[in-house]
């Protein structure tokens, strides 16, 4: 049986995704984030010595890491399903497959720190310099990263409506994460029309909506 080691409002809604999609059997077992500091609790690294989340077993294998965790379990279980069969198009697949995590991710993560730092308690001498600090990292270099890898994402899945090729894949499963997360909270609205018919199309699917009603609260995007 493979078993879901799920954090509430993270990454592994993603695989539970994927395995309603595949329409796998699967257990949860769950885990809450610290409410102060938004961490994963420590009993995660019983499971794995990182203690993150999306983590998986599936009999004696452990497993971490979405774009893993995905090749993983469409390649043992798919039978072919939610990869494209032709190479070009599966060549883009395997780049979406990484690109959400290896270049997507990083700006959104940054952004998310520098927005908490501006807002943390700290002695009153040191809050103007902290904030000083903050905006001007995020106006010079995350944002406009940010913006240029929208702006890119916003091209590519204008091509087929699809970030691999003319179907759905893993690979759009994948890439929900961090578009979603822009969507939160780093500025993803109607003026991309391209990546909001993505998020339209793919929060319609019958197996995303399984897979939020096992998964329970996905708001916060961390």
């Amino acid at each position: 049986m493979i078993i879901v080691h799920h954090l509430n409002n993270s990454r592994s809604q993603r695989v539970l995704w994927l395995l309603e999609e595949l329409g796998l059997d699967y257990d949860i077992r769950r885990y809450r984030r610290d409410p102060k500091t938004m961490l994963a609790p420590a009993s995660l690294r019983q499971v794995h010595p990182l203690g993150k989340s999306p983590v998986i077993t599936d009999g004696e294998a452990t497993l971490a890491e979405s774009g893993a965790i995905v090749e993983y379990l469409v390649g043992r279980y798919g039978n072919g399903r939610l990869v494209p069969a032709q190479p070009d198009q599966r060549l883009r697949y395997t780049y979406w497959l990484h690109y959400a995590e290896g270049s997507a991710m990083p700006p959104l993560l940054l952004k998310l720190v520098f927005d908490r730092i501006e807002r943390a308690p700290m002695p009153f001498f040191a809050r103007p310099i902290a904030r000083t600090i903050a905006a001007r990292a995020k106006e010079t270099f995350i944002l406009p990263q940010i913006r240029q890898h929208l702006d890119y994402m916003e091209s590519e899945v204008g091509r087929s409506g699809w970030f691999a090729g003319d179907e759905f894949s893993a690979a759009d499963i994948q890439m929900s994460f961090p578009l979603e997360a822009a969507a939160a909270r780093a500025g993803l609205d109607a003026s991309r029309p391209n990546l909001a018919g993505f998020l339209e199309r793919i929060h319609a699917r019958p197996a995303y909506r399984r897979a939020l009603e096992r998964g329970g609260e996905y708001g916060l995007l961390a």
